[in-house]
């Protein structure tokens, strides 16, 4: 794949810089931060391996010659250097995890303004639970970028040079027989790093299928219930969480061999130095204090290397994440077309001159549809299942772009107009009505700041639902629970009628807005709906023929194509589809 600027990104490569790269440019509104950790990292960096040589001189000098004010005075030098160190510790720790939660923070920004900008076809073409991964646990993963990965890799890699250029200097061939294991070191962490990558990119897919998996199935629950697919579905959902479970062992097996092997390694080092070191006490050549300095010299070497090759894979699983958040980023394909002209005083005219429309390719759902509803008129739609009629809907709003045509709103095409200055004249009454989490007001005023409680008051009594809300133990302020749980269908309708008309749109649609209550609460609904079309243009799609009767026109739709229009008595009285669909109902009904 490739960045914004067209450069690859080479998947797989452990200092992908290009990708690196594009990570550290997040973290420029910290910039100052991030300096402060680099240096901070590059001090402890050098420090530690400090101590250890203080020691050895310590040792050889002040301790061997019975100096004991030399040895008070180290002492102290030891105990200042070792206060200040674990200072620099504490506020380098604390300031790397904050400039990671904080880039994280406008990553997840970022991310989330980028899909409340889509196209619905995107949210077609994309499961729910990969979106969630994405947004959630894979950003949460670049935080240990910064906390645990390239500054601290760097950290480390500055201590294993320092500790490198003191042992050299102290005795550079003791220094030799010491690294004489480093081959089979540099091996095992190359091994342990390429098994590591593939497992961590192994883990990130299963977690986002199992996200997807567990999504989809507590929001179908009801339907996996009503079928009696509880024992298959959890069969299913136990293949994928044991998918999951393996994907994760894979890279628990390779931790578990590394550092073992790490130790051993370690272990052996040791005793090459305890063997040339003995030897070269024995002939005079070398110190206690060397040798014991030595011993140290290969904890903080071997330490970071066994980090080292930890926070490579906590890099290599930021970096796999990463890449899947810029991928979903980069992606062009959906990115919602937006007007600029922003529309007064509208009056609700809508034309559609030759309209064709197809989800995918060229399967149209739409074929050359032409209809115009005048301001505070009422057009009603009708046609079986898949006659387009939901389509229309959904291209005025410009949720999809239509393949040849145009719509037009009080003669502006709708493709030069605004998104927002365009659903803000438009309010649409769906059929399966969605709500929030929350309390009522905040589903009815959606977080608009501009809303006031009187308003909302008002619009409910007009429309008859203030009622049966006034009811309810809280009132405005009832929790309706996820997807409005705690409510009736009726009563979420009522809901869905006053956010719709509380910001007195131009324009109403309804979608089936009656197709799924009893006869008594359409009689309620059908009062509100009578109130809210009066003085507006309505758009309304219905599944009973009764209720659309008294609209200015009606458009009979089947396969994508209108196959007649006119009048409710105009309709009947030509003997076609629409009559036909009347007297089923009429007679159905008896």
């Amino acid at each position: 794949m490739s960045d914004k600027k067209g450069k690859s990104f080479k998947t797989g490569s452990v200092f992908n810089f290009s990708l690196l790269r594009r990570i550290f440019s997040l973290a420029l509104p910290y910039k100052k931060q991030f300096y402060i950790s680099a240096f901070i990292t590059i001090s402890v960096s050098f420090l530690g391996p400090i101590r250890p040589y203080i020691i050895q001189q310590t040792i050889d000098n002040d301790i061997a010659n019975g100096d004991v004010k030399g040895l008070i005075k180290m002492g102290v030098l030891l105990f200042a250097l070792l206060l200040f160190t674990a200072f620099l510790q504490l506020w380098g720790t604390f300031l790397t995890n904050y400039l990671g939660q904080s880039i994280i923070k406008d990553l997840r920004n970022k991310v989330y303004k980028f899909l409340s900008s889509r196209q619905l076809k995107f949210y077609d073409k994309t499961p729910v639970g990969t979106l969630v991964t994405r947004c959630i646990s894979d950003i949460e993963t670049i935080t240990d970028v910064f906390a645990e990965g390239l500054i601290n890799i760097t950290g480390d890699l500055l201590q294993i040079i320092f500790v490198l250029a003191l042992m050299f200097y102290t005795d550079w061939k003791l220094s030799l027989v010491t690294l004489s294991v480093l081959p089979f070191l540099l091996y095992a962490g190359y091994w342990f790093k390429e098994k590591v990558r593939l497992s961590f990119e192994e883990v990130r897919t299963q977690v986002a299928k199992l996200n997807t998996f567990v999504q989809e199935h507590i929001t179908g629950m009801q339907i996996v219930q009503i079928f009696n697919r509880e024992q298959q579905e959890y069969s299913k959902f136990k293949a994928i969480n044991a998918e999951h479970r393996d994907a994760n062992v894979r890279g628990v097996f390779y931790y578990s061999v590394f550092f073992p092997i790490v130790e051993i390694i370690s272990a052996i080092s040791t005793g090459l130095i305890v063997w040339y070191g003995a030897k070269g006490i024995i002939d005079h050549h070398t110190s206690v204090g060397i040798i014991i300095v030595f011993i140290m010299y290969i904890t903080l070497f071997f330490r970071p290397i066994r980090q080292l090759a930890d926070r490579f894979n906590t890099l290599q699983m930021g970096l796999v994440a990463s890449e899947r958040i810029f991928k979903l980023l980069d992606e062009t394909d959906f990115d919602e077309p937006n007007g600029e002209l922003n529309l007064t005083n509208v009056k609700g005219e809508v034309e559609f001159n030759n309209v064709w429309f197809a989800y995918v390719n060229e399967d149209y759902v739409l074929k050359d549809i032409s209809f115009k509803v005048n301001q505070g008129k009422t057009l009603a739609l009708v046609g079986a299942t898949g006659a387009g009629k939901s389509s229309i809907i959904n291209l005025l709003n410009r949720f999809y772009e239509i393949n040849k045509g145009e719509i037009l709103l009080d003669g502006y095409n709708i493709k030069d107009i605004s998104n927002q200055s365009l659903r803000a004249n438009i309010s649409l009454v769906l059929q399966d009505v969605f709500l929030f989490n929350g309390s009522i007001l905040d589903n009815i005023r959606l977080y608009d700041k501009t809303l006031s409680d009187e308003k909302i008051i008002e619009t409910s009594k007009l429309l008859g639902a203030d009622y049966f809300i006034q009811q309810l133990p809280d009132g405005y302020h009832q929790k309706v629970q996820e997807r409005g749980a705690t409510l009736s269908v009726g009563q979420r309708q009522l809901i869905s009628f006053i956010r719709a008309m509380v910001n007195n749109p131009s324009i109403l649609i309804l979608d089936e807005a009656t197709s799924s209550v009893d006869n008594e609460t359409e009689e309620v609904i059908q009062k509100a709906i009578s109130k809210m079309m009066q003085g507006r243009t309505s758009i309304v799609i219905a599944h009973r023929l009764s209720t659309i009767k008294n609209a200015d026109e009606i458009i009979v739709m089947e396969k994508g194509q209108i196959m007649e229009r006119g009048s409710h008595q105009d309709l009947l009285l030509q003997n076609g589809l629409y009559k036909q669909l009347y007297e089923h109902q009429f007679l159905a009904s008896k």
